[in-house]
């Protein structure tokens, strides 16, 4: 008995330890659960993972165009070779112009028949053999994008892929340096190789491009959250007040009409119902005339309309006769006595200015200057 009642507190104490232990994840913050931290990578898939290998075995066919059937030619054996080393046979056949990848009894990663079938997919896509061998490791994937059926007209098309790629190859080596994926286009598709994140990114920004938003927006937004994801504060936080909200500047307006109809007010009551030819008669009193005293009315009508325009026409034709007015002569004033020119004095002016040498002073003026000289020279003695 004394010995039970000595468990009792160590067992009672144990408890309380194991919950404290199981406690310890609940209190963590749920950001440093969902985040990944620096520099970890899942464990390669390896035989010891499925040492029994697969139960059937899986293929994958896909065809290739023409053009392509003298790289592929080069470069099948260099395929052969590395998904040999996933024990994945490779086939090429050049009369059907297709390739198949096939899984082995040796194959024990379930998923490398997959990434198989992406690689020959990409091969199809005119991606080369050093970029499209990438997708066999763990940490990188590839996107196929069909952008041919997005838009209609083919000139709009080719316009709007044309601004995806940029000049001379620009927009393109950004977006990959941005996204760190490789990006191929070719037709009607879009081929990218890289990162989960990265791709995610490329497929928003081709999209965008067929629905004419130009790419350069989507860069700008990409650099910001490249800065933005160095700071570890911002990480858990939301980036929308950062980033830039561009405005559609070319939206057609919708033309207005000229003449508005103005809608009149909605009234549960039938509109009145118009009066009849015999109800005007009657109202009028022409509904109990004899049919010769209506005849004679309506001819004295016709005969009152012709007189006002005859009327009409007659004041016209003797608008062409009446003379216009004319304006008022006005008589020339006569010269004033006052404003008279003397012409003997304007004469006299010019004879003195003729015989005066230019630039020489009257004579008044001469003798006021000798009279100033003179003053100096007394004043200096």
């Amino acid at each position: 008995m004394a010995s039970s009642s000595l468990d009792g507190p160590d067992r009672a104490a144990g408890k309380s330890e194991s919950r404290r232990q199981n406690a310890k994840p609940e209190d963590r913050d749920e950001s440093e659960l969902l985040t990944v931290p620096d520099g970890w990578k899942e464990p390669a898939f390896s035989r010891e993972d499925n040492p029994r290998g697969l139960l059937e075995e899986s293929s994958f066919a896909t065809l290739f165009p023409k053009y392509r059937e003298a790289y592929l030619k080069d470069c099948w054996p260099l395929v052969q070779k590395a998904l040999n080393e996933h024990h994945v046979n490779a086939t090429l056949d050049l009369i059907e112009g297709s390739m198949t990848v096939c899984t082995t009894k040796k194959t024990f990663d379930p998923y490398i028949i997959i990434r198989a079938r992406d690689l020959i997919k990409l091969l199809a896509r005119s991606v080369s053999f050093e970029q499209a061998v990438r997708i066999l490791q763990d940490d990188v994937a590839c996107d196929i994008i069909k952008i041919g059926s997005l838009v209609r007209n083919k000139e709009r098309f080719v316009k709007r892929r044309q601004r995806l790629i940029g000049p001379k190859g620009s927009t393109l080596k950004a977006l990959e340096l941005l996204t760190n994926c490789y990006i191929m286009v070719q037709g009607n598709t879009v081929s990218a190789i890289g990162p989960f994140n990265g791709l995610k990114e490329v497929r928003k920004v081709v999209l965008d491009t067929m629905k004419n938003i130009h790419p350069i927006y989507n860069i700008k937004t990409l650099m910001i959250k490249r800065e933005l994801a160095k700071d570890s504060e911002l990480r858990s936080q939301s980036w929308e007040r950062f980033l830039p909200q561009f405005k559609h500047k070319n939206v057609n307006k919708r033309k207005e009409p000229k003449k508005k109809t103005v809608k009149k007010e909605y009234t549960p009551f039938p509109p009145p119902q118009p009066e009849s030819q015999i109800d005007k008669e009657l109202a009028s009193g022409e509904y109990f005339l004899k049919a010769s005293q209506k005849k004679r009315q309506k001819m004295e009508a016709v005969k009152a309309k012709q007189a006002e325009a005859l009327s009409k026409r007659q004041e016209e034709r003797k608008k062409a006769f009446i003379p216009p007015k004319e304006k008022p002569v006005v008589k020339p004033k006569e010269a004033s006595t006052e404003t008279k020119i003397d012409v003997a004095a304007i004469k006299e002016k010019v004879k003195k200015a003729k015989n005066k040498k230019l630039g020489a002073l009257t004579a008044e003026e001469v003798k006021l200057k000798m009279e100033a000289d003179e003053k100096k020279k007394k004043k200096k003695f």
